[in-house]
């Protein structure tokens, strides 16, 4: 006679468990059975520094046949002139095309290059006492050259031409490095000063009255015609309601956050040299 295995009980409960888990988690994935209206809200929260997966964000709810809309929620005192850009572009692009409702909202601040990116939607709006505006260009580095030398450490550099090594930290600048930066930011300042025309319907007179590189209160910006409504985060979800007909309360849906694992973390998916770039002039859309 063949008998069949018997499984211990302990198995059994396990398995049963997670069985349960995974239809419980099943049933209460709330995004997966809303039949509403859905927005995509995509948070900008730190210095910008990249915008690679901003972007992709961006084209993930474009993508998304569900999503009525857009939100950028941005609280950044702004980053990089490049990554900047390349949002700003993307975010104009989705607005150009009405591919979908797109709208900034501002939090405590959301200035330079943060503005910059608010320039592509459709509306921007602040909270009264939010810090925008900011508008201007800014390279900074340290000179450490004194230093080294109370410590009699020298630091020799071969070049092939006078500007090469401009903004080393280890020389002190020259009055040719300076007018170098300076006509490079200028130009930059000159990009950023045409998408606020372009945008906002200002002349370069006026633009330039306030592209100082000063920061203006919600309600100043309002008045400067930098936004277009004073309003919190839940007013800019009203809004793009009523942009799109809702007639109820739409579902927030965050973008998928892409998982670190120890894999990652060896191969360095964390770059730690990544972050210490500062003897490296940058040119940056951001708050000093």
């Amino acid at each position: 006679m063949i008998t069949k295995p018997r499984f211990p009980k302990w198995i059994l409960w396990v398995a049963g468990i997670i069985i349960v888990a995974m239809i419980l988690s099943y049933v209460t994935d709330k995004e997966r059975f809303y039949s509403g209206p859905k927005i995509g809200v995509i948070e900008i929260s730190s210095t910008i520094t990249s915008s690679k997966e901003i972007v992709e964000d961006i084209n993930y709810f474009v993508d998304r046949n569900d999503i009525d809309a857009i939100i950028i929620r941005l609280d950044t005192p702004g980053g990089g002139v490049a990554a900047s850009q390349e949002i700003y572009e993307k975010v104009k692009f989705v607005s150009d095309r009405k591919l979908k409702p797109i709208i900034a909202s501002m939090g405590g601040v959301a200035a330079s290059g943060g503005y910059y990116i608010a320039l592509g939607c459709d509306t921007i709006i602040a909270n009264p006492g939010t810090a925008t505006g900011s508008i201007g260009v800014i390279i900074s580095y340290p000179v450490i050259s004194e230093l080294l030398e109370n410590f009699g450490v020298g630091y020799e550099t071969i070049k092939s031409a006078d500007l090469k090594d401009s903004g080393s930290p280890f020389r002190k600048p020259t009055d040719e490095d300076r007018i170098y930066f300076q006509s490079m930011i200028d130009d930059l300042n000159s990009q950023f000063v045409k998408a606020v025309t372009e945008q906002r319907n200002l002349s370069i007179e006026q633009v330039n009255e306030v592209a100082t590189g000063q920061v203006f209160s919600g309600k100043q910006a309002l008045q400067l015609s930098l936004i277009d409504i004073l309003g919190t985060f839940e007013d800019a979800i009203y809004l793009i309601g009523k942009l799109v007909g809702f007639t109820e309360r739409p579902l927030l849906i965050y973008p998928p956050k892409e998982r670190i694992g120890l894999f990652d973390l060896l191969s360095g998916y964390i770059d730690i040299s990544s972050k210490i770039n500062w003897a490296y002039p940058k040119p940056e859309y951001r708050l000093y």
